[in-house]
Formats: structure tokens, C-alpha cells, sequence
């Protein structure tokens, strides 16, 4: 047992937080009647204000060194990109993410020990939503600062601290546990909370675990846990019945280049691809997107897009026609996604911070969340069903797969096919090839969004970072740096730290 400091703010900044006009004005009714309303008030911070995105996007294959011509914004950009220990404390820094996910966590905690005081009878669907979001919470901290699950050693990885309490005491004994018992208690509080959530506590369900939302959360966590029969029902519950209506409309999109109606269009609660909503400081929108105050020195560069991402070959044919519409240069190109919103500390001084509003979970990724466990399950004709439903929403040129020119096609080295160092085992063959064809379709959903990070860990996948002044590194399959460091506060207060 390790004496750690999990944040001193814990219990009470997330009951007396400052938001700005946009972020804190959430669209539902927030007067605080009774208890019942207390609690839900309260699970406004049951969600981090922080963002994974930066630090993953900038580790992954999807960012490069584009010389040193160029600027980038700051020095946790070339930390992030080197694999290095970030030294930085902003708000997309690994201690910055830690103690806003713990700060969620407690305000979780905290609705939970009320309603075992006050009784759960009227306070059902609180419950539920506070046992998502402390799933959630820890979801995105095992994720990030261990190594993947597998079940060859994830009993022997460190985890992280899965606190069920709230805390009362400024010192308390904390253990890392195992990667393992962590992905068991995110189970555990899924499937305990999932039946309790009620789409009907809220004006606008997607700003928070909605129904389909906590779906969708369950079926990436059993998709990350391999368990695919679980992964196969919750995203199925989470697309509907028909899916082909609820995916994101990217051809419609495209058809406009107005910068701002594309970002503030990409996260609307309107839309059905959009299932969970949530608000984050983030410099994101600065470092990857199409402003000269952010740097060009690291970015998603053309020749990434050409070689593997939104501008990459594939079975479409040369181009994705849902992406011919992007901003940006050869150094930094950049799909609508996530625009800047400035939280203003000092608007005569133009002072404050930048935020993001990011779409969590979204049917499109949900999708092909199912088609890869399907193909788990030797299930091609469903697995096939979906990547065409996919192909459908990104393409106008009428593709239309099948298993044979999958295999035939993946069976190339073509530039967006990568080699995989699973920790279980891929049928060669069709499995394999299927393999691919989602993991490349992935790549391209989930562009400037973080989760790119996540299948490069789940698949052992290396990646090479080139460098202008010294040799390309290269992440190899068992890198311990695929572990982000804990922060220096939370070691330097007791806590084992990641190896290295």
C-alpha cells in the first residue's frame, strides 16, 4: 500500500467548479429542489474536464516532425511525440488528466454514498449514471497509464487506483492493483449501472450516459476486454435497429467548407451519430488544427494522409470522398471536427482557456466496434453487413465488398497495412485480412480524436516517429512507454511509477 495524494480538491472543487458561458450552461434543468435534483446537479462533475486527445493523437503514427522550420506550441508537443515523461502541467498534461478523472470519480462517489444515506428508491437513475461515470473515469485512466489488458500478463500490470469511496482524509493509503482487477471493477459498475439509467432525467440526454451512450461506453470497454458477445449485444442496443439511419451523414458534410458551421455542426446533440457529448480544456483544436498560433512543427502531415489515414487507398479506390473537404497545409491537415471555444478569465485582457467539445461515442465507431468483434466470432457475413453500412456513409462511388476482395486486397503490402504483435492470437487469412480492412477504417473514423493510440496498444502495432535532428525512434512491441508515466505529484507522493 502506497500513500498518495489523489487531489487535494478532490471533494470540494467539484461541488464549487467555474465555467464559462458556453460549457457551464448545460441544457437542462439544473434548479436545485429537492435532494433527488441535488445529486443529478452534481453529476455534472462526474465527468473529466480533460481530454486524452493531445497526448495520444501526438504518440500515435498520425502525427509527424515536420523539421525544424517550424514552431510548435509547447514543449509537451515534442515530450508527447518523443515518447518522453512530460515535464508540463497544462491542461492537457498527464497530471492534469489524472486529477480531473479522480476529481469525476469522487463527485461519483460522493453521489453514491448520499443515496445509500438517503435511500435509493427515488434516486435510481442517479445511481446508474454515477456508476457509469466512475466506470468511464477509470476507463480512460487504465487505458492511459498501464499497459493494454491482455490476459497473458494483464494480473501481473500494475494498474491504477480504483477508489469506491469518498475521500475524507487528505493522506490515504492507495495500491495500483493489477490491470486485471481494474477491468473487472469497470465491469462490475457497468453492468450494475447500465439497467438504472433513465434517458428521461435530463432535457438533452446527450450531454450526458444516456441509454444508448452507456451502450455504446460497454461495448469499446468488452471490445477492449475481448469479450465479444458482450460487445456484440451493447453496440447492437446502442445502434438500434436500423444503424444505417443513426451513422454520421460525412458525404452530406463535406459539402460545405465553412469552418465553423462544420465544427459546431460535428458535435451536435441533433445529430443520432452523436451519442455522448462532453466538454473538455483542451489546446488540441490550437496544436492539430489549421492556426498558425499552434505550430506547424508536429501535425497530421499530407504525406500521413496519403499513406494511412483520410487520404489513404483502400478497397474505395484512391480517395475517401467523405474527406476531399479538410483545412490546413502539407504540414497540418486537418478534418472539422473540433473547434476552439475560448473560456474567457479576463475578457477585456482576451485571457483564458481553450476548450473542446468532443463527441465521446459515436454509432460510427460503435460500428465498427461490433464488425471487429464479429469477425472474433467468424461471424463474416455480419462483420461485412457493417463495413459496408461504414463504406456507405464515407463513400458516393457505390463500393460494395466482399470477403474475397477483402483477403485479396489486404494481402498486399499496401502503405495503410501495418504488422500486428497481438497478444492472442489472428486466423491468418480471412480473420487477418478483416483485421486489417477495420483497424484501417478505424484509423480514418477516429482521426484527430485520440483513440488511434488505443488500437496501436491493443495490436502491438510499432510506430516509427521520424526526426530531423537525430534517427527515428521507433516504439517496438513490448516499449514500456506505452505506459504514460504517472505524474511526478502522484510518484513523488508514493505510488509505483511506470517502468522504464
Amino acid at each position: 500500500m502506497k500513500n498518495i495524494i489523489i487531489s487535494l480538491l478532490i471533494t470540494g472543487a467539484c461541488l464549487f467548479t467555474a465555467c464559462n458561458d458556453f460549457l457551464d450552461k448545460m441544457p437542462d434543468n439544473r434548479a436545485e429542489l429537492n435532494t433527488e435534483e441535488k445529486l443529478t446537479s452534481l453529476l455534472v462533475s462526474a465527468y473529466p474536464a480533460a481530454s486524452f486527445i493531445t497526448m495520444t493523437e501526438l504518440m500515435s503514427d498520425n502525427t509527424a516532425d515536420n523539421g525544424p522550420l517550424y514552431t510548435y506550441y509547447s514543449l509537451m508537443v515534442p515530450q508527447c511525440y518523443n515518447w518522453e515523461d512530460v515535464s508540463e502541467i497544462t491542461q492537457d498534461s498527464p497530471q492534469y488528466l489524472w486529477d480531473q478523472c479522480y476529481i469525476a470519480i469522487a463527485s461519483a462517489n460522493h453521489v453514491l454514498q448520499t443515496i445509500k444515506e438517503i435511500g435509493e428508491e427515488n434516486c435510481t437513475a442517479q445511481k446508474g449514471e454515477a456508476l457509469l461515470c466512475r466506470a468511464y473515469a477509470h476507463f480512460v485512466l487504465v487505458n492511459i497509464f498501464c499497459q493494454h489488458y491482455n490476459e497473458q500478463n494483464s494480473t501481473q500490470d500494475m494498474g491504477i487506483p480504483y477508489v469506491e469511496e469518498p475521500e475524507t482524509v487528505v493522506f490515504k493509503n492507495y495500491d495500483r492493483g493489477t490491470v486485471a482487477e481494474v477491468y473487472e471493477k469497470i465491469a462490475r459498475d457497468i453492468e450494475e449501472g447500465l439497467p438504472l439509467i433513465n434517458d428521461q432525467l435530463y432535457d438533452i440526454p446527450k450531454y450526458h450516459f444516456n441509454y444508448k451512450a452507456a451502450c455504446a461506453f460497454a461495448a469499446r470497454f468488452y471490445l477492449y476486454y475481448r469479450k465479444f458477445d458482450l460487445t456484440i449485444k451493447y453496440a447492437t442496443l446502442a445502434l438500434g435497429d436500423a444503424p444505417n439511419e443513426v451513422i454520421r451523414d460525412y458525404l452530406g458534410d463535406a459539402k460545405t467548407s465553412d469552418l465553423d458551421w462544420r465544427f459546431n455542426h460535428y458535435i451536435s446533440a441533433e445529430l443520432n451519430c452523436n451519442l455522448l457529448i462532453l466538454p473538455a480544456k483542451s489546446y488540441w483544436p490550437i496544436i492539430h488544427g489549421p492556426y498558425t498560433n499552434g505550430g506547424k512543427r508536429y501535425g497530421h502531415s499530407q504525406e500521413i494522409a496519403k499513406e494511412g489515414t483520410i487520404w489513404s487507398p483502400g478497397l474505395w479506390g484512391e480517395n475517401l470522398s467523405a474527406y476531399n473537404t479538410v483545412f490546413g497545409d502539407a504540414q497540418k491537415l486537418c478534418y472539422p471536427k473540433l473547434g476552439a471555444f475560448t473560456e474567457y478569465t479576463d475578457k477585456v485582457a482576451g485571457i483564458g482557456y481553450i476548450n473542446i467539445v468532443y463527441p465521446a461515442f459515436t454509432t460510427d465507431e460503435t460500428l465498427l466496434c461490433r464488425a471487429e468483434a464479429y469477425v472474433y466470432q467468424e461471424n463474416y457475413a455480419l462483420a461485412l453487413a457493417d463495413m459496408n453500412l461504414w463504406l456507405k456513409g464515407h463513400t458516393n462511388s457505390g463500393v460494395n465488398i466482399s470477403p474475397d476482395i477483402i483477403h485479396n486486397y489486404y494481402t498486399q503490402e499496401v502503405p495503410s497495412k501495418k504488422v500486428l504483435h497481438p497478444k492472442f492470437s489472428i486466423n491468418p487469412g480471412t480473420q487477418e485480412s478483416f483485421i486489417h480492412f477495420i483497424l484501417h477504417c478505424r484509423r480514418i473514423e477516429t482521426i484527430h480524436d485520440g483513440l488511434r493510440w488505443f488500437d496501436i496498444k491493443r495490436y502491438g502495432i510499432e510506430v516509427v516517429h521520424n526526426h530531423y535532428e537525430s534517427s527515428d525512434d521507433i516504439l517496438t512491441v513490448d516499449d514500456p512507454r506505452r505506459a504514460i508515466q504517472l505524474p511526478a505529484q502522484v510518484i513523488g507522493a508514493g505510488l509505483p511509477a511506470n517502468p522504464r
